[in-house]
């Protein structure tokens, strides 16, 4: 396997972990709140603290999978150099 198809396969592998962590945190959000999660990005501030604490855990996976995302995006980058580099 060549760098570049190891690095998409990272990148590949990231974004699977977090779709499964999006969808276990709004399930987790779901069972406690006994209703489905509202993706509505605009929707109004939270009113309870359920809610705040499904928000919190969404941000946090964000900024993690931002911070996956770029580490694959580096890995990438360093790959197609060293391609050029040959």
């Amino acid at each position: 396997m060549d760098a570049a198809s190891a690095a998409k396969d990272r990148v590949d592998r990231a974004l699977a972990l977090l779709e499964r962590r999006l969808l276990d945190l709004k399930s987790r959000a779901a069972a406690a709140s006994g209703r489905q999660p509202d993706d509505d990005l605009f929707a109004p501030q939270p009113s309870s603290e359920t809610d705040r604490i499904r928000i919190y855990e969404l941000e946090a996976a964000g900024r993690d999978a931002a911070e996956v995302l770029a580490r694959a995006a580096d890995a990438i980058r360093d790959s197609l150099a060293e391609r050029e580099a040959r």
